[in-house]
């Protein structure tokens, strides 16, 4: 009877163990996604304005770098809106950011809203920032970075490729032609003269964009090589698309995605 207990009770263990171990990846895979996917699209100005039902939330900004403070945090602020009260923004995503040499290129900004304490900061990131620098923004909402990327408008892009070229990089613009689940063009703005951008989806999609549809769209920026695209990413297209994707864009600027959403602020 002892025997048949002990028996019983290790293939309990057991069980438990493999259904642990089927769904810790699954659990583990489902954060990964969670975490890539900004949780609210925001303006600076909603921040400023909503601060208290945003703090402790993880938010996605959009907005142009106004100064630069010291080596790992600066100011954001939305030019478009009169008067928007600027926000400091702390990289601590443990990586190096350098804030674009055009003051207009604007910058998204991924991380949790929190009033900025300055012990608080240097105590949970380890950032050693200095008092002296910061007592004007004490006690101010801030934005404490996980991620960062360049955000240039999708005609800068195509005029200007080289500058981009290997960068993670967020854009937004109009979605201006579907070709199918993987493939999109964003519009250019007529003010720069640029081409549209293309953009590939190689995993399946999240969400339905449709035309017209303003987006934000993070991704690395490569030049179109019809084959090696297809290829690295496992796509099937027919030839006839082939031909058309390759007399188009052979050689311009692609934007390959990770994330497409909704955009904060309309184009």
């Amino acid at each position: 009877m002892i025997n048949f207990l002990k028996t019983k009770q290790s293939s309990k263990k057991a069980i438990a163990l493999a259904l642990f171990a089927i769904l810790l990846p699954a659990c583990t895979n489902n954060l990964e996604r969670e975490a890539a996917v900004p949780e609210t699209n925001v303006t600076t100005e909603e921040v400023v304005d909503n601060t208290n039902q945003l703090i402790g939330k993880t938010v996605t900004v959009r907005s142009t770098p106004i100064r630069k403070i010291g080596p790992s945090t600066f100011t954001i602020s939305d030019k478009q809106f009169f008067g928007a009260e600027p926000i400091l923004v702390v990289n601590a995503s443990g990586k190096v950011f350098n804030l674009p040499t055009d003051p207009n290129t604007p910058i998204q900004a991924t991380g949790q809203v929190r009033k900025f304490v300055i012990a608080d900061i240097n105590r949970d990131y380890k950032l050693g920032l200095g008092p002296n620098l910061y007592k004007e923004y004490e006690n101010q909402p801030a934005i404490i970075a996980q991620s960062l990327a360049l955000a240039p408008k999708p005609g800068e892009i195509t005029t200007n490729p080289q500058l981009y070229y290997g960068k993670v990089i967020a854009v937004t613009g109009e979605v201006e032609n579907i070709r199918n689940a993987n493939l999109l063009t964003l519009d250019e703005d007529k003010l720069f003269g640029g081409q549209d951008l293309l953009v590939i989806r190689p995993k399946t999609p999240k969400a339905t964009v449709n035309e017209g549809e303003t987006v934000a769209v993070t991704g690395v920026l490569r030049p179109f090589v019809v084959a090696e695209i297809e290829r690295e990413y496992d796509l099937t297209w027919d030839l006839t698309l082939q031909k058309q994707l390759e007399a188009e864009y052979r050689n311009k600027p692609v934007l390959v995605a990770n994330e497409v959403y909704p955009s904060a602020i309309p184009q």
